[in-house]
């Protein structure tokens, strides 16, 4: 993996360092993320699972695309160029809510992050990087709900723990393509 710089921040999103990126996740230090749900017309999120060959949660499921801003990069910027490296979308996204997190992962690697997560509503299909996922799918809310009651061991953590969220806070989105 490339050394990739990514932004150290407090409790309050506020900037106080940046480090490089697995370094980040080995000493479980809290830094800023972006977290992407695209949704079709019919209401739908489209998940991706992560290429096997990823550093960490690989083979797992999660949310339409997820990485972290480089220094000095917006949040808005870094949330659409991951979109377009990751699954080949070219889309306007909504900011709709913040959140932070600090949950372990299986490789002795922890996400300790404050996230900054946005919606955008598109028919589209993706076009997969095999470098990023193997394979996507669009699927209802009860969908994914159910499928997390019964293998939550097929989902990423922060897809976990961020998705309880998502249904709520739908319904002040307004939903159009």
């Amino acid at each position: 993996m490339s050394a990739i710089e990514v932004i150290l921040v407090d409790h309050l999103d506020r900037p106080i360092g940046q480090m490089e990126k697995l370094e980040v996740h080995e000493k479980g230090l809290l830094h800023r993320a972006v977290t992407v749900y695209v949704f079709n017309s019919r209401h739908e999120v489209l998940l991706q699972r992560r290429a096997s060959g990823k550093y960490h949660c690989g083979g797992l499921w999660s949310n339409t695309c997820c990485s972290h801003p480089y220094p000095q990069e917006s949040t808005r910027d870094a949330a659409e160029r991951r979109l377009r490296e990751e699954m080949g979308m070219n889309l306007a996204l909504t900011p709709v809510f913040e959140l932070s997190y600090n949950l372990p992962l299986s490789n002795g690697l922890t996400e300790h992050e404050y996230g900054h997560v946005f919606f955008a509503i598109s028919d589209e299909q993706p076009e997969l990087n095999p470098d990023e996922a193997d394979a996507w799918c669009y699927r209802s809310i009860a969908q994914i709900q159910q499928e997390m009651a019964e293998n939550p061991e097929q989902f990423t953590p922060w897809f976990l723990h961020t998705f309880p969220r998502i249904p709520n806070t739908l319904g002040d989105f307004r939903l159009t393509a």
